[in-house]
């Protein structure tokens, strides 16, 4: 492509050299650009793309956009100074594969917890409802029927457009993608055209990165902020941060609830480990999910199906058929009576609203056995809460590694540790080795009894000192039932 033609989707504040050449592709990462290149240099949360302007220019870059332009300029290169560099990539991907996400219905997901269950169970019911449909989840990616791998919650902005143009390709009308708080704040959904947006929830979670909750709550805001008014905004009116979501969008908005009056009102009839008995609407409907979060998750689901044109009849009797997201709330039975949990609840609001279902659901004498970690390298604040949340409605705690990346694993229990009471640490273990500690549940489970598995989900590896290993919670689950 042209690089003039491409200039014209961004607006440089100063451009140096001739823009009148053919750029071979586009990169932000000086290691994978090769002659012909445009280099677009980001200023990231621990690197600064800036640096490696050299390199990329001795790799074979004809063309940088850059923030800050260096000190000397070869003349053979033209740069393009812009205010936002990481925006611009934004716009220059989606010019690039051409902005493909104009070409299809586009619905961002966003909140802390549930934008994995809804984003791919939209993409489920909406393929049911006969529209090729693609997803960007945590998960795993699919373009139409095929599976791409996932490797970030969003990808980087080059990464979204060239799936986008990928579903384009496959004749898709609709796509769906989890949109998390990173992805915001870095501008990696710059350029991209949504056709409708859904809130979840919001608590602790990020910290680490954001600084503060009200950072964390004003990217999420963000998003909807930039919605077009031809869009349609839903959310979770019983979440606090539901309605400042929505305070200054100009897409039409929409409202579900359990508690109060909403657009899309729903009540729990019944619920068992089988599934639910939900009333949407003032229609009933038994889906194969449980919990009151997975009951908020289907009525936006039913929501922005709706939205998007399904006939609500219709809508309900694909809820109906839905199962539970690699993950999310699977339960595995054992011959001998007791069953497990595997879920990804990593954050203390997640991990008390999946405690709190098994509670309502597991029988009168049976025990909760919960078995919890926390990430290294992450948010250290939410480590004793996570340990007492997991300790407040279990009967048993046992506290072990998740991913503990560059910490050292027993560093991050201690933490978890100081956050029970003398009282509290007598009912809780410490089993720094994962294997170990499901393989205790295991062992200390009766009938009846239901042993919980939580924070890595669909995840098939432990990361530890930037190694990762292949580890999964349902494997470990299934070998102790077998032995």
């Amino acid at each position: 492509m042209n690089l003039k033609t491409l200039l014209n989707s961004i607006k440089p504040e100063y451009v140096s050299g001739n823009s009148d050449r053919d750029i071979s592709k586009i990169e932000f990462d000086s290691r994978k650009i090769s002659t012909g290149d445009l280099f677009v240099a980001t200023t990231g949360s621990s690197v600064d793309g800036h640096q490696f302007i050299g390199k990329a220019i001795e790799a074979g870059a004809t063309a940088v956009v850059c923030q800050t332009l260096p000190d000397n300029l070869p003349e053979n290169v033209c740069f393009i100074q812009v205010a936002d560099s990481a925006e611009c990539l934004g716009l220059l991907a989606a010019q690039w594969y051409g902005n493909p996400s104009q070409k299809l219905l586009l619905t961002g997901v966003t909140g802390t917890n549930g934008k994995t269950t809804i984003a791919t169970l939209l993409y489920k019911t909406l393929r049911a409802m006969g529209h090729k449909s693609g997803l960007l989840s945590t998960v795993c990616n699919y373009v139409d029927e095929r599976a791409v791998e996932a490797t970030h919650t969003t990808p980087d902005a080059l990464a979204i457009n060239k799936l986008l143009a990928e579903m384009v390709e496959a004749g898709c009308s609709h796509a769906f993608m989890e949109v998390s708080s990173h992805a915001i704040d870095q501008k990696r959904i710059a350029g991209l055209h949504f056709a409708g947006g859904i809130f979840t929830n919001l608590t602790r979670d990020h910290i680490d990165y954001h600084k503060t909750f009200d950072n964390y709550r004003d990217a999420k805001k963000k998003f909807f902020d930039n919605l077009p008014k031809t869009a349609f905004a839903i959310t979770n009116k019983d979440d606090k941060n539901g309605l400042v979501m929505l305070q200054n969008t100009m897409a039409k908005k929409y409202t579900y609830s359990i508690k109060s009056l909403a657009d899309f009102k729903g009540d729990i009839l019944e619920e068992g480990f089988e599934g639910m008995l939900l009333q949407i609407n003032g229609h009933e409907v038994f889906v194969p999910l449980v919990g009151r979060f997975n009951a908020y998750n289907l009525l936006a689901i039913y929501g922005a199906a709706v939205c998007l044109g399904g006939e609500p009849a219709e809508v309900l009797r694909i809820l109906s058929t839905l199962t539970a997201v690699n993950g999310r709330f699977e339960a595995i039975r054992s011959p001998k009576g007791w069953t497990a949990i595997v879920d990804y609840a990593h954050t203390p609001d997640a991990l008390t609203n999946v405690i709190g279902t098994i509670n309502e659901i597991r029988k009168p004498g049976s025990r909760l056995i919960t078995v919890v970690g926390c990430g290294g390298n992450r948010d250290k604040g939410k480590r004793p809460m996570m340990a007492h949340e997991a300790m407040t409605g279990s009967t048993q705690v046992i506290l072990t590694s998740d991913n503990p990346r560059d910490e050292e694993p027993q560093d991050i229990l201690n933490d978890m540790w100081a956050g029970l009471t003398a009282e509290e640490q007598q009912a809780a273990l410490m089993i720094t080795d994962r294997r170990q500690a499901i393989k205790t549940a295991c062992m200390m489970a009766q009938k009846d009894d239901v042993i919980l598995v939580a924070g890595k989900g669909h995840e098939n590896y432990q990361i530890i000192k930037g190694v990762k290993h292949h580890f999964d919670d349902h494997e470990e689950i299934r070998a102790n039932i077998k032995a």
